[in-house]
């Protein structure tokens, strides 16, 4: 439930869309994707799109992840949700919260399957077969839900929420999550995005949607009580909100911003 109530899904394909191949190895100090070798086994992740039916296919695939993201509420420091000791995060406030729209799941591949492929190659390919017998832990390397961020009218700008799970982070599985997002949001009919809350303190987020060109259209001041990253108590963070049209050509400029320098103030340094 959010401020406007119930918000209905925009306009959206009605069959799960292709998955895709992102190359996870950068080439140069642009951070831009390299194409593999012949021979070589390049890591790489495909991109497999879900949604809450489709996904209890899948056995204990929404468990894991269920697990996972209550993992990132208890560490408190990305996400305004609050989990209170003593009152658990239930499957269903997962299942009601991250699969009110899609979700795409990113599978771990390091083989020469890659070979040949770009940025948002389709590939044959489900998630069962990505997943070749191993545990949802080993292979899943992050995932994350696209939903509209406004009612109505304004439902053509989407919002996402991305987790990458904790054994799986340092890799750079996140900047491909990010970059596999500007083609899925397009994709599933929308417009643009808005990220409501990037908290100052998500220092690599922070920095990631700067390099995506994302504008830094304002910064809301104490917008999250956030626990501390050396686990002494708690404080207030300000967070910038995000905005992208999807088909807006992109730019190798500095970030986008009204007031560059006011609206990222950096307090702590995580890992997420």
């Amino acid at each position: 439930m959010s401020a406007y109530g119930v918000i209905s899904l925009a306009k959206r394909p009605l069959e799960p869309l292709p998955s895709t191949l992102w190359l996870c190895k950068p080439k140069n100090t642009d951070n831009s994707p390299s194409e593999p070798s012949e021979n070589i086994n390049v890591p790489y992740l495909t991109i497999h799109h879900l949604t809450l039916p489709t996904a209890y296919a899948h056995p204990d695939l929404i468990p894991y992840l269920h697990a996972t993201f209550e993992e990132v509420l208890q560490h408190g420091m990305t996400y305004p949700q609050e989990v209170i000791q003593g009152e658990p995060y239930t499957q269903s406030m997962f299942e009601s919260y991250f699969f009110g729209g899609d979700v795409l799941v990113a599978i771990v591949g390091n083989d020469a399957f890659a070979v040949g492929k770009a940025d948002g190659s389709e590939v044959f390919m489900g998630l069962d077969e990505a997943r070749n017998g191993r545990s949802w832990k080993d292979c899943i390397a992050g995932f994350y839900y696209v939903k509209p961020n406004y009612p109505g009218r304004s439902s053509h700008i989407c919002n996402a929420g991305f987790v990458v799970p904790s054994s799986q982070r340092a890799k750079g599985f996140g900047s491909v999550l990010a970059r596999s997002y500007l083609h899925y949001g397009p994709s599933l009919g929308y417009e643009a995005s808005v990220f409501n809350l990037v908290f100052v303190n998500n220092v690599a987020s922070v920095k990631l949607w700067d390099g995506l060109n994302f504008t830094r259209a304002g910064l809301i001041p104490r917008a999250g009580r956030l626990k501390k990253a050396d686990g002494s108590g708690e404080e207030y963070v300000d967070a910038i909100v995000f905005y992208k049209r999807f088909d807006t050509p992109e730019e190798s400029s500095a970030p986008k911003s009204s007031e560059p320098q006011k609206t990222a103030p950096v307090q702590l340094i995580t890992d997420n």
